[in-house]
């Protein structure tokens, strides 16, 4: 037996039909709600992460003020997470009138058939119930989206099958904002919504009511209205037109991860890097690479600021270099899974298509400055765990003319015999406290790190099949370009 009423007068009869609850807008709901989970201090949403100081609280202004509002922000900046995180502030269940396609409220239905079926039945109208999965409508914003599609239309074949002349009520198709009534109401992408379109919103945005094709019906729906949009597509593909803009109760603006730490809880939180091959070891100097690529990147003039660098970038490479180094152990017969600097290298695809470049960057290709980005990255991790150390004793081994190569078909324990051929190189790693002596796969990212430091700074070289040796005069005495 359902634990919740099934038909209008059991409704009223139950906690659900109290007179402060018959007609609880959606906004003073999801308003109480986050007054109760700030009551008690638990975080707003989950999975969340580095904007606790930032964008949280202004969206909790704007849940409290009741604002439709907006998430302005480049891509890969959680927006569309923290819209589909709004259903956790959703009553668990809420009460329809079973078969209404806008989500009747039983005590104050809006369309006709909510209506009619209530005066026939009285209190045996059947009630249906919506959990928060249910009352969230999200549309991504495309050119070709109409108003019918957002607001609705008359459906001449509804009128024949239901032998309804079209100016009667019953043949309308509602769109996919009436039916987001009492719910919540996300778009997308905003800008690219065509401007006819947008119009289409003023009515709900101000009056809380839609018309469909100019019949006159008045849909005064009850709807939790938020955008997402790109601040590069007001120019790039279209506009917020500026009366809608003006309707938009409260403007959030997002960022990407302030910090490195931060950047680096959220990689780790969002990587698929649990797989069943074997145990999966990232160091930590490892990631620490993974995420600076991005941060690397995000300050690189040939990249394109004003498209931004996703967080989805140090997220793929991650899962890419766990991938390469999970292929290796197979390959090598290694129980552990341990990442290195060469499976950041083999993992060029999961950067070069997540960057935009600018004319410069064109010119010298997207691979050379993603190789460029590996490099730098690992010179600020290294120099931000072990700057001081002399590493001359290293320099000068290759300086005379020594060579390395580091291939990905040999066994850890060859890879490091072949580090402890580098005079000074072990001293190093044990000196900077980047893996204890007896872990070989982390003493063997340890090894590359620092020699991948010193490729950065010029004073040894690396070729693209992973062999080090001495660095050409002329490259040596050019810094690489910030």
């Amino acid at each position: 037996m359902s634990v919740y009423p099934e038909t209008f007068g059991a409704l009223k009869r139950s906690a659900f039909g109290a007179p402060d609850r018959r007609q609880l807008s959606v906004k003073d709901e999801l308003r109480g709600n986050l007054l109760t989970r700030l009551a008690s201090r638990k975080p707003i949403f989950n999975g969340v992460v580095g904007y606790e100081e930032t964008v949280m609280p202004q969206i909790v202004n704007a849940l409290l003020s009741r604002h439709n509002f907006i998430l302005l922000g480049l891509r890969g900046q959680a927006k569309s997470r923290i819209l589909r995180a709004l259903t956790t502030l959703l009553d668990p269940s809420l009460p329809i009138i079973a078969g209404s396609e806008v989500n009747d409220n039983p005590f104050a239905p809006i369309s006709k058939y909510g209506k009619s079926l209530l005066k026939e039945a009285g209190d045996d109208t059947p009630i249906a119930w919506l959990d928060p999965d249910m009352r969230y409508v999200e549309k991504l914003a495309t050119p070709d989206v109409t108003v019918a599609d957002i607001i609705g239309d008359l459906d001449p074949i509804k009128a024949a099958r239901g032998g309804h002349i079209l100016g009667d009520e019953l043949t309308m198709h509602y769109g996919m904002l009436p039916r987001s009534n009492r719910g919540i109401f996300a778009l997308n992408e905003l800008p690219d919504l065509a401007g006819k379109v947008q119009v289409s919103l003023f009515n709900i945005m101000q009056e809380g009511d839609v018309q469909i094709k100019g019949y006159p019906v008045r849909l005064p729906l009850d709807v939790m209205l938020c955008f997402t949009a790109n601040p590069e597509d007001y120019t790039a593909r279209g506009k917020i037109i500026t009366p809608l803009k003006d309707r938009i109760g409260s403007e959030v603006m997002t960022h990407y991860p302030e910090s490195v730490e931060l950047g680096m809880a959220i990689t780790n939180q969002e990587a698929w890097t649990a797989r069943g091959a074997g145990k999966v070891r990232v160091p930590d100097f490892i990631a620490e690479v993974i995420e600076r690529v991005a941060f690397e990147a995000r300050t690189d003039k040939r990249i394109d600021k004003r498209s931004g660098v996703s967080q989805r970038l140090p997220i793929t490479v991650l899962e890419n270099v766990v991938s390469n180094a999970e292929r290796r152990a197979i390959q090598t017969g290694e129980r552990d899974i341990v990442p290195r600097i060469a499976d950041i290298y083999a993992a060029l695809p999961a950067i070069t298509g997540k960057i935009e470049l600018e004319y410069e960057g064109e010119l010298v290709g997207g691979h050379t400055i993603a190789k460029e980005l590996i490099r730098r990255a690992a010179d600020a991790t290294y120099q931000d765990r072990a700057g001081g150390i002399n590493t001359d004793e290293i320099i000068m081994w290759f300086d005379v003319g020594g060579a390395l190569q580091v291939t990905d078909d040999v066994p850890v324990d060859a890879v490091v015999e072949g580090f402890g051929s580098v005079p000074g190189l072990m001293q190093v790693v044990n000196t900077a406290g980047l893996a204890p002596m007896d872990d070989l796969p982390v003493v063997a990212a340890g090894c590359e790190l620092v020699l991948e430091s010193l490729v950065a700074r010029k004073k040894i070289a690396r070729s693209d099949a992973g062999q080090y040796g001495r660095a050409v005069e002329e490259k040596r005495r050019r810094p690489y370009q910030d």
